[in-house]
């Protein structure tokens, strides 16, 4: 019973994030601190840093700021599109075909 309800969760959150990211404004991430562990203990960037952020104004269409806060976010989004896809199948019960569905 609570695998299914973990299971059932994971895959609705995972289906609805981005139509939540979506209605929320672009630069609604921007302002405040850093949660970095790096970037709080040592003070050094990580690759990941700004990449809530760049995610956001990717969604929204504005390159230039994604690009601005992380450029891996350019690899990160088209990458995230494959394990959308994957939690639209698992709620349907199915499994993804092809080599995308051997994959994940």
């Amino acid at each position: 019973m609570i695998r299914k309800f973990v299971f059932y969760t994971r895959v609705w959150v995972t289906l609805l994030a981005p139509f939540v990211l979506l209605l929320l404004p672009a630069d609604f991430f921007d302002k405040g601190e850093s949660i970095c562990l790096s970037k709080m203990i040592a003070g050094v960037e990580c690759y990941a840093c700004g990449m809530t952020r760049a995610i956001m104004h990717f969604i929204h269409f504005e390159f230039k700021e994604a690009w601005a806060f992380n450029k891996l976010s350019f690899i990160v989004v088209p990458l995230l599109f494959p394990l959308w896809l994957k939690a639209v199948y698992e709620v349907q019960g199915k499994q993804m075909p092809g080599l995308l569905g051997k994959l994940t």
